[in-house]
This record gives C-alpha cells, structure tokens and sequence, in this order.
C-alpha cells in the first residue's frame, strides 16, 4: 500500500519533532514558584511563541491571565471562508517528584525501549508538537485548509484557572469552529480513541491545629492532642473498607456505560504490585470514569529524617477529589468541607484553603466533527476504527470553552497512552503515537474544512 502523502511527510518530520521536544522539554517549567524558577516557564512560553512565528502564525502574544501564568495564542489565517478550529495544549507541567526514581533525567528527553522519556513529553508539550506536525503536513501538501488558532496554556496542571479566567474575559480571542483539545491519550497504543468525558476536579489544603507549639511526647503524650493523629483520623474517613470514595451526600455509585477497562489491562497499566488488590467496587470503568475519587496527594508534618519525640501541633494535608460529569465541582467541594469539619476530634481547629477547582465535562460525539476525525483515525491506523472512553483526569478549560461558544464542537484527543505514566515518575511518549495522531489531526482538518464547504 502507498502511503498518504500526508504520512510521507509527518514521518520525514519526525527526527525535527524529536529535537524540537528535546528542547522544550529541558524547561523545568512548573508553575508552581516553591518547585521551579518562574524564568523557567517564561522561558518554555517564549519557545512556543517562537516556534509558532517561525510557522507564519499571527498576532502571536504571550497572554498574562490572572493567575500570574502565561499563555501563548496565535492565528494562523486560513482560505476565506474556511472554518476556524482552535487547537489546544499545554506547556506547564507536573513536578518531577523523586528525582532519584527516574531512570534518565526527567529533563533530558531520552530515547529508551521505543518510547522517548521526560517529564511533559506525553502531558503535554508532546501534544504542542503534535499541533505543528500536522500543520507542517499540510502546509507541505497544498496548505492549510482552516483558519487555524493555537492556545497553549502554561498553568493547567495546577487547575488555578488562569486561561479560564482571560478567556471568560476576552470571549472574542478563541471563537472557533471546531477545538481540538490536544491533552488525553489513547485507551491504549495503537487504539485511535476520542475522550467522551473529563472528571472534574476540586484541590484543597485542610490544616489542623491543637497546641500552640510542639510539646514533648514523654512530658505531655497521652493527654496533649496530637495534631497529625487528628488529621490521620480525618483523612481515613474519606474512603470506605474497600477503598471506595465516601463523602457525606456525594453519589458513588454511578455506572459506565460504554468501552470497558479490563482489570487485567488495569493491573498492568498501573504497575500494582502482585497480590495487592484495587481499591473500589464496580467494574474499573465505573471507578475511575463515572464516580468520585479521592486521593491524598501531600502531608505537611515532621519529616521521618530528623524527628525529634515531639507531639505535633499542627498538620496539613492536600486533598484531590475527581469529580465526574453528573456533579458540580463547587458543591462537591462544600460536601467536602463539612464532612472533614463533622470529623474533626477533640474539638480541634480545622482551616480550609482552596487550590483549584474545574468542573467535568461530557463531549458530543455524534457531532459532525466527529465524523471527520473517525475517517482521519482510519488513514492514521488502518484497520483500526476510532473509539471512545472516559478519563479521569480534568480539563477545566472544557467546559469555560464549552459555555463560551455553545455551538462549537470540541474534540479531545492526546499522546497519554497509559504507558505514558504522566504525573509519575518515567514520564514517557510512544513515537509512533506522536506520528500517527499528528497524520490523524491533520487528515481531521482536512475533512473538517470539507464538510463545512457544502
């Protein structure tokens, strides 16, 4: 079989993706001030807007959003008349967590077993690279044949809503026809997969405090409350025996209907170790697309090294609750406050900070879009037809550009296969994915400026 010009042309430009996400991956850019350097991200923004200058994109800009991060946005102009799709990534990225558990610098993209490592080469500066393949394909190949706008937001992952926030307030900046949300993966390699829903997603720091300074444990232990132990009970509270998420008044029951998860493939993909059994109960699908989901992310007390027979008098947690489509995010978050305040011992004090918040997000896959992507899927994966699960992870930018322009059709598809391991240590992204979801983006552009022209 000959091969599409289009994928003639995306695998020529593989070796320049891989410099390319060589480069923006060695930008420590978390934006988060306590973990990286602020220059770090500016840095990784500044590259974006260049790169999208060197493709003849316009009215390129580093936007500065409220919350103090920066995201770039350009226009690339397209036939007159053509459609306008909004292509969408991200260049913040996670923490790089225990260094020492890395096995290649987790800021040196590094090729290994096939697939390239390090921290954002799946989530999500792979799939800001994954936008420019398929732009380049087609430029190579008769042009492009939409109007094309690119925002690449620099604090998702910290859910503080900072894009949200500018584009609720210049709603005029990413009208689009189409959006292609460049930032969820395949179910697995090899499997062209559309996202069909997003949890949503409340982050909170809870604080308890009993004494007014540590105190001996031998002088005042047995009688002094124990801040951390307060804070221990609290915390076991949110989950059943079996593990299962509980929240005084947040449903958890809820069943997926669709694509199926199979426990074996879930062991797996999330590496648990022989013999230790997965929390919940339901089928996997049903626990990690369509209920809640607490996690314990960060305790802040003594550390192990150093600690001295001293009863706490403070401690702090940080608590992610998923929230999945059907439940607001705002209210989850109130159900959460006063269930940790009713269980609270000892009359403790209990304080609340809130980190972030988004809501879930449930796409329309019988759209038109639609339809255009799953005939791209066939070129990019012959013999392969597209399908569509779940996720568990949020993007709370979803549903703002959901409410902002109610008529556009919004797409979400990605490089996070579960191989990629994003948030955890060996970050990592399949090459062949990068190729043949970029040949996939730009056959969709294709069939969408089609579809539109009858």
């Amino acid at each position: 079989m000959t091969a599409h010009p289009i994928a003639e042309t995306v695998a020529a430009l593989m070796p320049r993706a891989k410099a390319e996400l060589t480069e923006l991956v060695a930008f420590e850019s978390v934006a988060d001030e306590a973990v990286a350097p602020r220059s770090e991200c500016e840095a990784a923004a500044n590259w974006v807007a260049d790169a999208l200058r060197a493709e003849d994109f316009q009215d390129v800009a580093l936007l500065d959003t409220p919350d103090g991060s920066q995201s770039v946005y350009g226009v690339l102009p397209g036939p007159v008349g053509a459609p306008t799709v909004l292509l969408y990534a991200h260049y913040d990225v996670q923490p790089k967590l225990d260094e020492s558990a890395w096995i290649t610098p987790p800021f040196e993209l590094t090729e290994r077993n096939g697939r390239w490592y390090g921290r954002g080469a799946a989530d999500c500066k792979g799939g800001f690279i994954m936008h420019l393949l398929a732009l380049r394909a087609l430029k190579a190949n008769g042009g492009v044949p939409v109007t094309i706008k690119v925002i690449v937001e620099g604090s998702e992952e910290q859910g503080t809503g900072g894009l949200e926030r500018y584009a609720e307030a210049h709603p005029e900046l990413l009208t689009a026809d189409a959006i292609v949300i460049g930032d969820t993966g395949n179910f697995r390699v090899g499997l062209p997969t559309v996202t069909a829903t997003l949890r949503g997603m409340t982050m909170i720091r809870v604080r308890i405090d009993t004494l007014e300074g540590n105190l001996h444990s031998g002088q005042f232990g047995g009688a002094a409350p124990d801040a951390l132990a307060a804070l221990i009970r609290v915390l076991d509270t949110l989950r059943a025996e079996d593990g299962s998420t509980v929240i005084d008044g947040l449903p958890a029951d809820a069943v997926w209907e669709g694509l199926q998860y199979p426990e074996e493939d879930f062991r797996r993909d999330a590496k648990v170790l022989d013999g230790v059994g997965l929390a919940g109960h339901g089928t996997v699908a049903d626990r990690i697309w369509a209920r809640p989901a607490v996690t314990v992310i960060g305790i802040d007390c003594h550390p192990v090294a150093g600690a001295t027979p001293s009863i706490p008098s403070t401690a702090r947690a940080q608590i992610s609750l998923r929230v999945p489509p059907g439940q607001d995010a705002a209210e989850a978050t109130q159900l959460l406050y006063a269930h940790i305040r009713k269980r609270v011992p000892w009359n403790a004090r209990v304080s609340f900070e809130q980190v972030g918040q988004g809501q879930a997000f449930s796409a329309d896959v019988t759209s038109p879009a639609y339809t255009s992507m799953a005939e791209a899927m066939r070129i990019a994966y012959p013999g392969e037809e597209m399908q569509a699960s779940g996720m568990g992870g949020s993007i709370p930018l979803c549903n703002t550009l959901a409410a902002l322009y109610p008529k556009a059709e919004i797409l979400l598809i990605g490089l996070s296969d579960p191989e990629a391991q994003i948030h955890a240590v060996n970050e990592s992204v399949s090459p062949e994915e990068l190729e043949r979801l970029s040949v996939a983006e730009a056959h969709f552009l294709v069939n969408y400026a089609r579809s539109k022209q009858g």
